[in-house]
């Protein structure tokens, strides 16, 4: 059974950063895509980025590829998330999915979700 458990979240002040991580269990995490969702409180699920499974192709959502990078380490089974210069506007549940071949930005798409971690940027 994959399980994927996300951390890191936490209080951070309008334009900090932060590197959120998530751990993947029962698999090899070089063989699925790995991908960043995010959702805030009565919004639909949005896309952040996606890394192929040989760590070869990144994909990021609108407008988040100057400060997010999406990044794996194999020998610890885990994937991150590097957040620069964060706004109040992306106070979200942050999420981390996984798919057994590249994916894109559907969230259908994506076979195995964690539980998400919070991050709250404050003004």
């Amino acid at each position: 059974q994959v399980q994927l458990v996300e951390s890191g979240g936490g209080l951070v002040q309008s334009g900090a950063s932060l590197n959120i991580s998530c751990t993947f269990s029962a698999g090899t995490i070089t063989n699925y895509a790995m991908a960043w969702f995010r959702q805030a409180p009565g919004k639909e699920r949005e896309f952040v980025a996606v890394i192929s499974q040989n760590n070869d192709t990144t994909f990021y959502g609108d407008s988040m590829s100057d400060r997010f990078t999406i990044s794996r380490d194999k020998a610890k089974n885990a994937v991150y998330l590097q957040m620069n210069s964060l706004q109040p506007g992306e106070t979200d549940v942050y999420y981390c999915a996984a798919r057994g071949q590249m994916a894109g930005l559907k969230e259908s798409a994506y076979d195995y979700w964690g539980q998400g971690t919070k991050v709250t940027v404050y003004s």
